[in-house]
């Protein structure tokens, strides 16, 4: 008898917590996406829950459904989204103990900003799967989903004044253009990337948040037709002043200054450079499983 009532109790000492709960899981989409397309974030969703029992993942929306969600993944001010997401972390109760984070494409830089700006709860680790973490130049050479009509507005409209201040406020893309042949207009007025990448100065609140992270993984796609420059992807960026050699995280002034603390996450192993044949967003499951799931374990 007593041997029963022992096993019932580290039964129910189980199921209240006493194994290590599996670490909660923060999706943010891409461009045109939404939270919960079966093809895109709600099947990565199934796949991760399927892969590891009773983790609580949630894929993040912006807006009060999925059309609002896909919509400000153009039109709503980056700055405002991450202040949206830093409000939701704060609150979801499953989270408070920390919690692993995946961004695709702009989702990726868009969920480092969260790290460097939202502490709490911890963020433990960052993958990047296709984030464009140097930004993006000269248009959209395929666009996704059914926004054709968008990217080909989009298009005409940074080409006309990307850093503009009423098109910084209001496109999200150009908020996270970085055009090599002008470079100290991205400095000056670029309102999302030339802040979280240091531009314009050294916060020492967002270097030291993101140098907390245990693991900030970087998936880049070998074959990217997206992503101008693909290289991006892993930190990298066009030489300044001209537009054809790219030159890598390595040899870029915020890595050689450390501005953002990636030397020091290098050298002690915290920096994982991944790559996946295909265009962009294009990897299969076996791959994710293979690759992407042991850093959410």
């Amino acid at each position: 008898m007593a041997a029963l009532r022992a096993a019932v109790l580290v039964a129910l000492w189980l199921r209240l917590g006493g194994a290590a709960a599996a670490v909660p899981l923060v999706i943010w989409h891409g461009m045109g996406d939404s939270c919960c397309n079966p093809q895109s974030m709600g099947y990565i969703k199934k796949i991760v829950e399927n892969k590891i029992p009773g983790i609580y993942v949630l894929s993040l929306k912006i807006g009060s459904n999925l059309i609002q969600d896909m919509e400000n993944s153009f039109f709503m001010n980056v700055n405002d989204q991450v202040r949206e997401v830093c409000s939701q972390l704060a609150n979801d109760p499953h989270l408070k103990g920390g919690y692993n984070a995946m961004g695709f494409s702009q989702g990726g830089q868009f969920l480092r900003a969260v790290a460097q700006r939202c502490p709490s709860p911890p963020m433990l680790n960052l993958i990047s799967i296709g984030g464009q973490h140097q930004g993006s130049v000269y248009g959209f050479p395929r666009c996704p989903g059914e926004s054709s009509h968008i990217c080909d507005w989009i298009r005409k409209t940074l080409d006309l004044g990307a850093y503009t201040q009423a098109v910084q406020e209001h496109l999200v893309q150009a908020e996270y253009w970085h055009n090599p042949l002008k470079e100290e207009d991205y400095r000056k007025n670029s309102i999302f990337l030339a802040d979280i990448n240091q531009e314009r100065g050294i916060n020492e609140t967002y270097k030291k948040n993101l140098m907390a992270l245990k693991k900030f993984v970087m998936v880049k796609f070998l074959n990217d037709t997206m992503v101008d420059p693909p290289i991006s992807e892993w930190f990298g960026f066009y030489k300044s002043g001209q537009a054809k050699e790219t030159i890598p995280l390595r040899e870029t002034a915020l890595y050689t200054e450390d501005r953002l603390g990636l030397q020091e996450m290098d050298k002690a192993g915290k920096l994982v450079f991944l790559g996946v044949k295909g265009d962009h967003l294009h990897f299969s499951e076996e791959w994710f499983y293979a690759t992407i799931l042991p850093f959410l374990q």
